[in-house]
């Protein structure tokens, strides 16, 4: 008992995440995407109506399909089940090509959701600039181990970027996170601010995968 009563100890020593202010930047722009078969991820707003986040978050098993825009909410502010703002979703759009029905990772594995109005926070940029191995990032999201808080890892690095086909890149990161944080933004500093470099879509015990969209196909992607 008391060796199992150490070793949970040690693990929360060391686990680098940390609760961060979900009303305060850069975290006012991280939302909690909710579904009504249950599923939770997280999403970032990257304009005044568009949230990002993992299009695998919105696939139901059941049916095959993506979740019609009905069944989605968005809630910034997400603490202990109360939030400051509710968003409803007009339209999705995923990668060209996403297959709810493959094995993840993907490539297309991105959605872009359009608000019905515009959310009661503030956006974050799209990263510009180099994203090579060494980029300090911080990643927050909705961690399913502790679902009712905004948790961040905020110091840790990109390990490796790979480009894609088309535009966008794949980012392996040291970021810590579990289940819950598909669609968690990967953000790092860029003009005195925080940009996005990619969205969390795979979490595993050593590394995280983060995917970065090329702007121009989330500018260009149709439903």
């Amino acid at each position: 008992m008391l060796g199992a009563m150490l070793a949970a100890t040690a693990a929360r020593a060391a686990d680098p995440r940390v609760v961060v202010d979900p009303n305060a930047p850069p975290w006012n722009a991280v939302a909690k995407v909710q579904t009504n078969t249950g599923t939770r991820c997280t999403g970032v707003l990257i304009a005044p109506t568009v949230v990002l986040t993992a299009a695998h978050c919105l696939y139901n098993r059941r049916t095959g399909a993506l979740l019609q825009p009905v069944s989605l909410h968005v809630l910034f502010g997400y603490q202990r089940a109360g939030y400051r703002w509710h968003g409803a979703v007009n339209r999705v759009v995923t990668g060209s090509g996403f297959d709810g029905g493959k094995r993840q990772p993907q490539a297309a594995d991105w959605a872009r959701l359009d608000l019905a109005e515009p959310a009661a926070a503030p956006h974050l940029p799209l990263f510009d600039g180099p994203v090579a191995a060494g980029l300090p990032v911080a990643l927050a999201g909705y961690n399913r181990d502790r679902a009712q808080l905004l948790i961040g890892d905020l110091g840790c690095h990109v390990l490796r970027a790979a480009a894609l086909p088309g535009g966008g890149q794949l980012v392996t990161h040291d970021c810590a996170g579990t289940l819950g944080t598909s669609g968690a933004p990967l953000l790092t500093r860029q003009n005195g601010g925080w940009a996005v470099v990619g969205i969390n879509i795979a979490a595993g015990p050593n590394a995280n995968l983060a995917l970065g969209p090329a702007p121009a196909n989330l500018q260009a992607a149709k439903p």
